[in-house]
């Protein structure tokens, strides 16, 4: 056992955050005493993502503020962009040991040598040889947890650098993912969501075998009978694995909320093709069709990657359009970043900054136009919403079901409270103001 103090700082997806998570527990399991990332500490902890180039520069300013807290802790730097770039961070100055895919959740291991040598540590296999699946789960709050089901994927989009650093896609059991919802719902939480690299794909990799021996739709079926948990909800699942089973399993349940969000990347079948995607835009349609006839409120984001490689004004704009007609909610847009060993990184067409700025300020204000639709829409509605904490205006606020954020005043709501609001009208800024029915009791 130790008396030091760690603080933790996690960058990119939900599965990181789920990660970090599972690692701050089995420090303090070893008797490191988790403070806020501002404060001195005498190890730091970064878990780091590389989806995108300003993910790589931000790891690196976040060592600097680390530093700068306490120029003498010890500092880790682990996750994705420590996979794939571990010399590149050991180079880098203060860090003092660097851990990829196979290593990191052995830290509490590694910190039994905790030894500044001037020097970084460096321990990150060939990423073909990580084949090992670690559960994890957040635990911050009681509220809401990010249960890791999957890791890793098999596809090889052009763009993406997520099977380097991942590895092969793998999974848990579906007894294991029982269990721990069980344990979280027990321990007060009230939603989880289901993360993972490539969700849809659950089911592949276990005991060693590439064959999917279960599915998702098999480990949703068993997730509805969890009496423990509220509400389950699926953080991100590809088009062409979103099968109209899963969808009329989620319109058909008690658990599983109407929130979908479903990568789209491009809406031009010429980029789709260069970006090796699984699916044309025929099938995405498809799939955002068929959710709105079985659930009409639901929510749909997407993925949407602006000036891909060879994307012209005429592809960007046919993207946009095809878009702009599709009944999604919200967007997440990226404007395209060359990854290192990915083969669009090498393809001809690569285009300005400016040139993916705009095109990325155009799916942005898109996509608020979307979502103020569909804030809109729901305008009159009851639907349940999770309270989830307060904010600075006095107010406390929380999500439905369908992935609006509700807002009410302190007094009328609790904190982790699964209370019906009816949408009554929205504020200034576009979120949902509302109030409970009075027939309910507090």
């Amino acid at each position: 056992m130790t008396n030091r103090s760690a603080a933790y700082y996690t960058l990119g997806c939900k599965l990181n955050f789920a990660e970090t998570s599972t690692i701050s527990r089995q420090l303090a399991e070893r008797g490191y005493r988790s403070v806020d990332f501002e404060e001195r500490a005498d190890v730091y902890v970064i878990n780091t993502c590389s989806v995108t180039e300003h993910a790589n520069r931000k790891c690196r300013n976040i060592i600097n503020r680390a530093l700068a807290s306490n120029p003498e802790a010890f500092i880790v730097v682990l996750g994705c962009y420590a996979q794939l770039k571990p010399g590149e961070i050991a180079a880098m100055e203060g860090v003092d040991l660097v851990l990829g895919a196979g290593e990191k959740f052995k830290l509490a291991d590694h910190l039994q040598k905790l030894d500044k040598k001037g020097q970084a540590a460096c321990h990150a296999c060939d990423i073909q040889r990580v084949d090992s699946f670690y559960e994890s789960f957040s635990l911050s709050e009681r509220t809401r947890s990010f249960l890791k089901i999957q890791d890793g994927c098999d596809y090889n989009c052009s763009f993406c650098t997520i099977p380097l650093a991942r590895g092969k896609s793998r999974s848990n059991t579906v007894e294991n993912v029982v269990n721990s919802a069980r344990k979280l719902g027990n321990r007060g939480v009230r939603e989880i969501v289901l993360t993972g690299i490539n969700t849809g794909d659950f089911g592949k990799g276990l005991h060693g075998g590439r064959q999917r021996e279960i599915t998702f739709l098999d480990l949703m079926r068993k997730l509805e009978k969890v009496e423990e948990v509220d509400r389950f909800r699926i953080s991100s699942i590809e088009p062409n694995l979103l099968s109209a089973e899963i969808i009329e399993a989620v319109a058909a349940s008690s658990r599983f909320v109407p929130h979908f969000h479903i990568p789209l990347q491009s809406g031009s079948n010429k980029i789709l093709k260069a970006m090796r995607r699984r699916y044309q835009r025929e099938l995405y349609a498809g799939r955002i069709a068929l959710i709105k006839k079985l659930m009409p409120h639901a929510c749909i984001g997407a993925d949407v990657i602006a000036g891909f490689p060879g994307e012209s004004e005429e592809d960007f704009l046919e993207s946009y359009h095809f878009i702009r007609e599709l009944d999604v909610s919200y967007l997440h847009v990226f404007s395209y970043s060359a990854r290192p060993n990915t083969p669009a990184a090498a393809m001809p067409g690569q285009l300005s900054h400016s040139v993916k700025n705009e095109r990325s300020k155009m799916l942005r204000n898109l996509s608020a136009k979307k979502l103020r639709q569909f804030y809109t829409r729901q305008l009159g509605s009851t639907r349940p919403v999770l309270f989830e904490g307060k904010t600075e205006e006095g107010m406390i606020s929380g999500y439905s079901d369908n992935y609006i954020k509700v807002l009410l005043p302190e007094e009328e709501a609790a904190k982790n409270r699964l209370l019906p609001v009816h949408f009554s009208k929205l504020s200034p800024e576009g979120l949902m103001l509302g109030k409970i029915p009075e027939a309910v009791t507090l």
